[in-house]
């Protein structure tokens, strides 16, 4: 894990919207966490946190059934999200990391872990918080996910993967990230099989 960083006086977004406990990243933190960030110091140089990322972090796109709200895409749905891991000793780490960004939550990685999550799945605040930062400021050991991560997020917010070509090649693209999908639990031909057939038939 990286050490605590010189600190500089920098902060990439200046309305920090980021929230802890598992609350909505589109909610503003309250008067009581407001302080706590004020009181952090959240000023980060950005180049530590790219290192900070590629050493701690993930751009990666999950996919999972939903048969109820994703017919379009034949029952599949696909979830852009950006997380950064740490123990739960280093939650004002992850606090200044997410007011740093001005987005997201920290959550519990679940499951009785006493890892923290610092994570940004809403496909609007990547679009204008995320992206824009780690284009300027490149990582280097994630910098090939990033490519992938950011072609994706875009694309959906296009709506292209409603279509099934496009719904195809997001798939295909997020199996050629993070080792190429080696720590998937489905094939990907169990994910487009079928599924350009059943989005051609699904309602519109």
């Amino acid at each position: 894990m990286l050490g605590y960083p010189s600190i500089r006086r920098y902060s990439f977004m200046s309305h920090p919207l980021c929230s802890v406990g598992g609350m909505s990243s589109d909610n503003p933190i309250g008067a009581d966490n407001q302080q706590e960030t004020k009181d952090l110091d959240v000023g980060l140089d950005p180049w530590w946190v790219v290192g900070f990322v590629d050493g701690e972090g993930c751009f990666s796109v999950a996919i999972h059934r939903n048969e109820r709200n994703a017919r379009r895409t034949g029952g599949w749905q696909l979830t852009p999200v950006f997380q950064v891991y740490q123990h739960e000793k280093e939650l004002k780490l992850l606090d200044r990391v997410c007011s740093f960004f001005g987005t997201g939550s920290v959550v519990p990685k679940g499951g009785g872990s006493s890892v923290l999550t610092y994570r940004v799945s809403s496909l609007v605040a990547l679009r204008d918080y995320l992206l824009p930062f780690f284009e300027r400021y490149r990582p280097i050991v994630k910098g090939p996910d990033f490519d992938l991560f950011a072609k994706i997020v875009r694309s959906m917010l296009n709506k292209e993967h409603l279509e099934p070509d496009g719904f195809n090649r997001l798939v295909h693209l997020a199996y050629a990230m993070n080792a190429h999908g080696k720590q998937r639990k489905r094939p990907i031909d169990d994910v487009l099989q079928g599924s350009s057939e059943t989005i051609r038939q699904a309602p519109q």
